[in-house]
Order: C-alpha cells, then sequence, then structure tokens
C-alpha cells in the first residue's frame, strides 16, 4: 500500500518527464499503479482523480494535462457510482475536446 500523497506525487512526476522529455508513462500514472499495473479503484480512484483536477486546473483551458486530469476525475467518479457529480464534470469535458480538438 501507498500513501496518497505518494502516489499523487509520482503520477506528476511521470507527467513533467512527459512534458519536459516526452519519457515515461505520463498521465497513466494518475489511472493505475507504478507498482503492480493495476488500475485504481473505489475512493482511491476518486481520491487520484480529484488530485490530478487540482493539479492541472490552473492551466488554460485548452491545455491538454488539464483535459485529461478533468476526464479522469469523470471517470472516477462514475466508476464509484457518483454518477450525478460526474455527469456535470465529463459534459463539460465533452465540450471542452469538442472546442479545442474536434478535427
Amino acid at each position: 500500500l501507498a500513501h496518497l500523497s505518494c502516489l499523487v506525487r509520482q503520477a506528476e512526476v511521470a507527467t513533467n518527464n512527459w512534458e519536459d522529455m516526452h519519457d515515461g508513462e505520463g498521465m497513466k500514472k494518475w489511472d493505475q499503479c507504478f507498482d503492480c499495473g493495476q488500475r485504481f479503484h473505489g475512493l482511491v480512484n476518486v481520491a487520484i482523480g480529484w488530485a490530478a483536477w487540482k493539479t492541472y486546473l490552473g492551466r488554460p483551458e485548452n491545455d491538454g494535462m488539464r483535459s485529461i486530469a478533468m476526464g479522469t476525475l469523470g471517470k472516477a467518479l462514475r466508476a464509484n457510482g457518483q454518477n450525478t457529480e460526474a455527469l456535470p464534470i465529463l459534459e463539460a469535458n465533452l465540450a471542452l475536446n469538442r472546442r479545442y480538438w474536434s478535427h
């Protein structure tokens, strides 16, 4: 088991490495364990989703990592049965994708 803050830090480092050098697993670390490769689930998945969103929220709305983080949160909430909370996030993410990456 790992501390949530450790999982978040590892995901941040992996994403930074991807952005800086196009090396590593990038945003994938926000979805799955660095050690065993299993996808996060349950409350850990939701907590990681919120951490991803909080990490990239301050970026411009057309930033790809911000969009992926928003999708990560929405999917985590939906997977955990929090459909009411997930819907506006997923709708907003879809709107951003249509606005900036529809081509």
